[in-house]
């Protein structure tokens, strides 16, 4: 495939995504939602899997470590969630849904699953199905690490014509 055809899909990728989370945002304001799309996605995330260090948080939102750690702060502040001494491991914490962040989560359900669907309007389910595998073969083409790749190339030089 000519690269012009594709040159500019991760400046179209990156719009959509922050036309998408702008598009959230705005509806949080108007509901009055004290809270941002990270603190969402955060909160959502403890609400699936609850009971979790900050690592394996920061791997499934995929926040760097001092972000997450500005959001978690937040949250707590707001009484959503909470810092848990890890009980085998004093040194460490998990991180919790307070029962005010569990309300929030089940009360701003609904609404965040509306403002999802606005983004499929006149959209079929097949075009959800081929989106989701190509965003899910760029997401895999993409997901080895840059250690990884330099590894390889340095075991694998190019040759110099």
């Amino acid at each position: 495939m000519p690269t012009d055809l594709f040159s500019t899909y991760g400046d179209l990728l990156d719009r959509t995504a922050r036309k998408v989370k702008q598009y959230a945002q705005r509806r949080f304001n108007a509901e009055n939602y004290d809270i941002t799309v990270d603190q969402w996605l955060i909160l959502r995330n403890l609400n699936q899997n609850n009971d979790l260090n900050q690592s394996q948080l920061a791997e499934i939102t995929e926040k760097d470590h001092p972000t997450l750690t500005r959001i978690i702060d937040l949250l707590c502040k707001k009484g959503l969630t909470e810092r848990r001494i890890h009980p085998a491991d004093r040194r460490s914490f998990t991180i919790h849904l307070t029962e005010l962040g569990k309300h929030h989560v089940a009360e701003w359900s609904p609404k965040m699953a509306e403002i999802r669907m606005k983004a499929w309007e006149n959209l079929t389910e097949e075009d959800y199905k081929s989106l989701k595998r190509i965003l899910d073969t760029i997401y895999s083409n993409l997901d080895l690490k840059v250690e990884d790749e330099l590894r390889i190339k340095n075991l694998h030089p190019i040759a110099d014509s």
